[in-house]
């Protein structure tokens, strides 16, 4: 394994993809999350083709998440005792086995959206690890000198997957159809497996004691809660997926009610905020010096709610799609100081436990989206989505008075 900070004077990305592990860890994060996106843009799509309801598809949507909040703080206090890649393994895995499925119901005619809910399950299930396992490595691989810049590039990757993966979909619906979305799906999924099978990692593991775990879990809680920038990133984190990244849930619907959009055009919608992500994440992988902290973590979380009031208001599609864009600047710097706040900051026995907690944050994301999706049926896409983000502003102010100190 390569030493990340051994010559201050290489570029970080150069440094980050001279590591073979890093690299592969890095392309398996890709390919994963490029099919997740492509999975929950077509599943959208089809269930609103069937159903014609705002809200069945937020139903269908959350179960992606639904086992984030159940079950993300039991993952990051397993992933401290069990081979973090295996886990990972094992996730990739069984979204193969999923997509395969899927394929096949589609192909037979048989396709309904319960079937697309169980399936999205089983993809939340390997989701909730991402953080625990897979971008703990990438991080550990990157060394302490470049934790931010790592998850940084990681998440640019990740704003990447977000941006092609939703064109992708739409194209692939409008096109090929349900069946051919979901076998590149399985195919590609198979190849994240091989990535990580591959991939060098060693960890120290804390001995698996099952009657312990709750207890390892409030201790973890504990610690966070006692640390100011740990217990923003957990509110914030609340915040973000709840108020703010809900508007996915209903983007069928917003593009479709608001602009008239084809399935092409809410894919450009859906990858409108992930396109401006992308650019901030490249600049934070690319940035030198000493590490960015609570700062621009709030300030970005901020601006990008901001934004979404204004993007829901928008008067053409070309212009929300720019607003979402400018929106993606924020959650940037959310997504990467996100973890690499909890990497800097929380102690090395706990961050698993940490990230988990984390993990079970982002699956509060269902609330918000159950709820986004209810006000869409009941007042609009515009409306639930200013609403919302309103909302998600006031919240976002007392989180922020509640961890000054």
């Amino acid at each position: 394994m390569s030493q990340p900070g051994a010559d201050p004077d290489r570029s970080p990305i150069r440094v980050l993809l001279a590591d073979s592990a890093f690299r592969r860890l890095w392309g398996a994060g890709g390919l994963t999350n490029s099919m997740r996106w492509v999975e929950m843009l077509v599943s959208g799509l089809f269930t609103y083709d069937l159903t014609g309801s705002a809200l069945a598809v937020s139903l269908v949507l959350m179960s992606r998440a639904m086992p984030m909040l159940l079950m993300g703080a039991l993952a990051g206090a397993l992933a401290e005792s069990l081979d973090r890649k295996r886990l990972l393994m094992v996730g990739q895995a069984a979204q193969a086995v999923g997509a395969l499925a899927i394929a096949a119901l589609a192909a037979a005619g048989l396709l309904a959206p319960w079937h697309l809910f169980v399936n999205g399950a089983i993809g939340g299930l390997a989701w909730t690890n991402e953080l625990a396992t897979r971008r703990r490595m990438v991080a550990e691989v990157a060394g302490p000198q470049r934790i931010v810049q790592a998850v940084a590039f990681d998440t640019m990757t990740g704003s990447t997957t977000r941006m092609v993966g939703p064109l992708a979909g739409g194209l692939f619906y409008q096109t090929v159809g349900v069946t051919a979305a979901y076998l590149i799906a399985a195919m590609l999924y198979l190849i994240a497996l091989s990535l990580v099978h591959g991939a060098a990692h060693s960890q120290q593991r804390r001995t698996l004691k099952p009657w312990r775990l709750l207890s390892d879990i409030v201790e973890a809680a504990r610690i966070a809660l006692a640390h100011p920038a740990l217990r923003m990133v957990l509110g914030i984190t609340v915040v973000m997926n709840v108020f703010g990244f809900s508007y996915t849930g209903i983007l069928p619907a917003f593009g479709a009610v608001a602009f008239h959009a084809d399935p092409v055009g809410i894919g450009l919608l859906a990858a409108a905020e992930p396109f401006g992500a992308l650019l901030t994440g490249l600049a934070l992988a690319m940035r030198r010096g000493a590490q960015p902290g609570r700062g621009l973590l709030a300030l970005g979380s901020g601006g990008f709610l901001c934004v979404l009031v204004l993007a829901a208001h928008a008067p053409s599609l070309p212009l929300a799609v720019m607003l979402l864009s400018i929106g993606g600047l924020g959650t940037a710097a959310f997504s990467s100081l996100q973890t690499g706040i909890v990497m800097m900051q929380a102690p090395p026995e706990a961050r698993s436990r940490i990230l988990g907690l984390t993990t079970t944050c982002i699956g509060a994301g269902p609330l918000g989206v159950l709820l986004i999706g209810a006000l869409a049926d009941a007042q609009g896409p515009r409306l639930a989505i200013t609403a919302m983000a309103l909302v998600g502003l006031a919240a976002l102010t007392l989180v922020l008075m509640l961890t000054r100190r």
